[in-house]
């Protein structure tokens, strides 16, 4: 078995499909909502990435078949007055679940982070997501909280039209 992390590029055609096609098993899996990503999303959204320079994409292949990524973005810690990476998106195809590639693909995440002066990498993810827990868990990331008293960070969202 051949494993093979590397960093998308957008302009890449193969790559790019494989990012789209990864991202929509991801999107119609109960733990990325359930639906299928729309035509609008899959017809601009490599276009769309390209134009971020803080966006980057780490894609695993597995025998060269598209296997699982990491979608992030860099942010910008005021308190430590650095940057930090945001994992926005992270899957692994079902087929290709216990090889350990969440955690590779974690490692190349964390090596880019590292490269660019980042002071930590964030996520959010599902309370019911135990797979995905655990899986960060391992990797070294918990909950946080600034005060005890205070209780820990949530995530919130509001959506605009």
């Amino acid at each position: 078995m051949n494993v093979e992390i590397v960093i998308a590029d957008y302009q890449n055609p193969a790559q790019g499909k494989d990012l789209l096609m990864l991202l929509d098993d991801y999107a119609q899996d109960p733990m990325g909502g359930g639906e299928a990503l729309e035509s609008s999303v899959k017809a601009n959204l490599l276009g769309e990435l390209a134009k971020l320079p803080h966006a980057f994409t780490v894609l695993a292949y597995v025998d060269n078949q598209p296997a699982g990524l990491i979608n992030c973005f860099l942010g910008f810690s005021t308190f430590a007055v650095r940057p930090l990476v945001n994992i926005h998106d992270a899957v692994v195809n079902p087929s290709f679940r216990g090889l350990g590639l969440s955690q590779k693909m974690m490692e190349k995440v964390e090596q880019i982070a590292r490269e660019k002066g980042c002071c930590k990498m964030t996520l959010e993810v599902l309370e019911g997501n135990d797979v995905a827990k655990g899986c960060y868990s391992k990797f070294g990331f918990s909950g946080y909280e600034l005060d005890p008293a205070m209780g820990k960070a949530m995530f919130w969202q509001k959506k605009l039209s």
